[in-house]
């Protein structure tokens, strides 16, 4: 099959970016969070602490009863009960009175300061204060560490476990986070066979159906890997109406090019419409891309590097925007190990490892294994340059 007319990287990145697809919101338990998505902004509903509680372990008194108190003529104040973290105070202290107290314990009424046990001394049913204290020493008071109405957390933030503890902390038993979208992940090809079966001639093992699923997992959505697809209509077909069915986006690997096997574009043009078949990029320019029953489908290439360079270019954006996480693509700018040549007409992206402050180009080829689980990322090698010169500075978008 022939390409349809081949576009650039900006226009395929327009379309996605059109396709009917909005970030959708659910509540998830607290204990559920982790490494979500705030979909709102979060303020808290209490005051932390929600009372005035003790910092130390001594005893409450009445600031004021203290001031004249020295080490040659100290204070002597009754002591008329114990509080512990936990307790609700049943009393109010009055003028000559304290109460011994714990760490984290509410102060009773009328106490306004405690002073630690290591300053005074007991004697009896008394408590002998050698020093003043002032208002609200060794005291917490209520809303000091959190006001409520206190904004917490901005929409966008990835829950991480400070996050979670600080929601638990307010009380929070659930939170609005966004939904993860779910990705159905078809391999194809007559020579791919899963991992675990007999390596028999000819065939190989299948990479993408497992590099593809776990980029979308690692990204913060929720793949379903539908198995591989023969090269032939009826098994093709079948497993991309299952992904439409199950799932919001559908990812083929393999069966791209444009050879006579290739059955993606027909499949989905007749289940839906081709709206991209094929990319002015290298590798990756016979990608697809298409749209059934308002859900995106992506053909992709079969080779590894090309699949994984195609996926974190074209597929990420969208799961990012759908997850909240837009802001999070990873790049970092290099020196270049060595010179590289690239096709003039023809925009590059090519991989590359990073070793301290050095880009090293990785040129086995995109059908290579190891171009892509050496590589921490790729390069772009705009469509007007021949040659990259050692030493020139390049942006390294990282996989993942």
């Amino acid at each position: 099959m022939a390409f349809l007319k081949v576009v650039p990287l900006e226009k395929a990145l327009e379309v996605i970016d059109s396709f009917p697809l909005e970030p959708k919101v659910e509540r998830v338990p607290l204990g559920g969070a982790l490494g979500r998505v705030l979909a709102e902004d979060i303020t808290s509903p209490i005051d932390v602490p929600p009372f005035d509680r003790a910092t130390v372990d001594g005893y409450a008194v009445r600031a004021e009863d203290t001031f004249m108190a020295s080490e040659s003529e100290p204070v002597r104040l009754k002591v008329v009960g114990e509080i512990n973290a936990g307790d609700v105070p049943q009393l109010e202290l009055k003028p000559g009175e304290s109460v011994y107290i714990s760490t984290g314990a509410p102060l009773p009424k009328g106490a306004d300061a405690v002073i630690q046990f290591e300053d005074v001394d007991r004697e009896g049913d008394e408590v002998v204060i050698y020093k003043p204290a002032y208002p609200g020493l060794g005291v917490m008071k209520a809303g000091a560490d959190i006001q409520k109405g206190q904004p917490l957390l901005r929409r966008g933030t990835r829950l991480g476990f400070k996050e979670t503890a600080l929601l638990s902390a307010v009380g929070l038993t659930e939170v609005p986070v966004f939904r993860k979208p779910k990705v159905a992940v078809i391999s194809t090809g007559n020579e791919l066979i899963l991992p675990g079966e007999d390596l028999r001639p000819g065939k190989i093992y299948d990479i993408n159906g497992r590099a593809i699923t776990d980029a979308v997992r690692e990204l913060g959505g929720e793949a379903v890997f539908l198995g591989i697809a023969r090269d032939d209509r009826e098994s093709l077909k079948a497993l991309i109406e299952k992904g439409v069915e199950c799932c919001d986006i559908v990812i083929l690997s393999g069966g791209a090019s444009g050879g006579i096997r290739d059955l993606t574009s027909s499949i989905i043009g007749e289940l839906g419409e081709v709206k991209i078949h094929g990319i002015a990029i290298q590798p990756g320019k016979p990608t697809i891309i298409g749209l059934i029953d308002g859900k995106p489908v992506f053909g992709l290439p079969g080779y590894p590097t090309s699949c994984l360079t195609n996926f974190t270019l074209l597929v990420a954006p969208l799961l990012r925007k759908l997850i909240g996480r837009e802001s999070e693509v990873r790049k970092v700018r290099k020196r270049l190990a060595y010179k590289v040549f690239s096709v003039k007409g023809r925009r590059q992206f090519l991989p590359v490892r990073i070793e301290g402050d050095k880009a090293i180009p990785i040129l086995k080829g995109s059908g290579a294994v190891t171009s892509f689980v050496d590589a921490d990322g790729f390069i772009e090698v705009p469509e007007n340059v021949e040659i990259l010169g050692a030493g020139e500075e390049v942006e390294v978008t990282f996989f993942g």
